[in-house]
């Protein structure tokens, strides 16, 4: 079974422009420009924590605000890892874990399943990080990456104050589950983890 895994998808619409390169197979370099520094320094600590070699270029309305940009990117994304797993064989396909930033507490719980799916809990009200990224697009992203990647997806805020680090988590704890379940099984030998042999 070949070990690189890789896509690369292009979208283009009236609000983003969007090219994204990526490889699960590694090591976790990076080349991030959404026009968003926030969401920039959060893919490229989701390709360091997961190992992913990630290359995004993406233009979009941002002088409306971040929405499309975030959104459309967790599409594209979520499209790649569609894409670059293929039919699934010989991966683990669960992951999970808690993960801590300072004051903050996350869980991510997460099945490559072929059914999309988000539950996401955290508190109301999370302030914007800095002055201009809404909060509130963490979860948008996260919708969007689980119903274009077909993976059921369950992130938890358990505690925390700084929007910063809630954010941090998240994407650090997304990144690290996916690498744990998209690793390949060497048990397996290639077998699609599911008795209905189709994920």
């Amino acid at each position: 079974m070949s070990q690189e895994r890789r896509s690369s998808i292009s979208r283009r619409t009236g609000e983003t422009d969007i090219q994204l390169e990526l490889g699960i197979e590694g090591t976790g370099i990076s080349a991030i420009s959404t026009e968003v520094p926030f969401f920039d320094h959060m893919l490229t600590l989701f390709a360091k924590h997961g190992r992913f070699d990630l290359q995004v270029k993406a233009a979009g309305d941002i002088e409306i605000d971040y929405h499309h940009t975030v959104e459309d990117t967790g599409i594209v994304l979520g499209q790649a890892f569609l894409e670059a797993l293929g039919e699934k064989r010989g991966i683990f396909r669960y992951g999970s874990g808690h993960f801590p930033m300072d004051e903050t507490l996350v869980r991510v719980a997460l099945d490559v399943s072929g059914r999309p799916f988000l539950d996401y809990r955290g508190p109301a009200g999370v302030p914007h990080v800095g002055e201009k990224f809404n909060f509130t697009l963490v979860e948008e992203f996260l919708r969007a990456f689980a119903f274009n990647s077909l993976i059921n997806l369950h992130v938890e805020i358990i505690y925390g104050r700084d929007p910063h680090h809630m954010a941090e988590a998240i994407f650090k704890g997304l990144a690290r589950s996916l690498d744990a379940a998209t690793q390949i099984d060497p048990r397996i030998a290639g077998d699609i983890p599911s008795t209905k042999d189709l994920l």
